[in-house]
């Protein structure tokens, strides 16, 4: 975890095994407690999640489906939800995107992971685009926190649709009483509940099939 602009804390990677935490190497234990107990008392404190990276798996599965070139296109709000996917807390603590917004986020979860696999082509007639519906992170727990996202894709070919459809899925992690413990638990696994959910659209034959090269 490191300390940005005035009340702004951006997260690294921890570990969370045995209801510990571990800072990377280069980060003392000084200087994470001091870090964790500030955002933990004063109010205004933001959190900045953890830029997404692709998962290995989510990669290799769009590898093996034979695919074509697709352009990513936008990912937008749901203008009928309740609450907005954008606004996120952790224990008070406002949560933001390293991307701008969440939507944002999902996005380049999407344009990562299909760049990683070779499919990214600016002239392809084939687009992916997205609604994020949900967006829930709750890291308010003293046992368990949990994550839960949805979302509805598309893929057009030439403009005409060629699959629709709407997934969600939930992660869950040990919580904590401990203010200190709990919110970079929570903060961490936001980018892991985005990696299951493209997975669970990369899983779907109907959605690579959409995205297969021919008429």
């Amino acid at each position: 975890m490191e300390q940005g602009r005035a009340g702004v804390v951006f997260v690294s990677n921890f570990n969370f095994s045995n209801n510990s935490i571990s800072p990377n190497k280069g980060c003392t234990g000084l200087s994470l407690c001091v870090l964790l107990v500030c955002c933990t008392l004063f109010a205004g404190c933001t959190i900045v999640a953890p830029g997404y990276r692709g998962s290995v798996g989510n990669i290799d599965k769009l590898k093996a489906a034979h695919l074509g070139g697709v352009v990513i296109g936008s990912i937008t709000k749901d203008s009928a939800s309740k609450s907005d996917v954008d606004q996120l807390t952790i224990r008070g603590s406002t949560y933001s995107s390293p991307y701008g917004s969440f939507t944002a986020y999902f996005q380049e979860a999407l344009t990562q992971e299909f760049r990683d696999a070779g499919l990214r082509d600016a002239a392809s007639k084939v687009e992916v685009s997205g609604v994020l519906i949900r967006n829930e992170l709750d890291g308010s727990g003293i046992s368990l926190g949990f994550a839960e996202i949805e979302a509805r894709l598309t893929v057009r070919r030439s403009g005409v649709v060629a699959f629709e459809a709407t997934k969600g899925t939930r992660i869950e992690w040990p919580s904590n009483f401990i203010g200190a413990v709990a919110i970079p638990r929570a903060a961490q696994s936001y980018p892991l509940v985005v990696q299951k959910l493209l997975a669970e659209f990369y899983s779907d034959a109907a959605f690579t099939d959409a995205l297969k090269l021919g008429p």
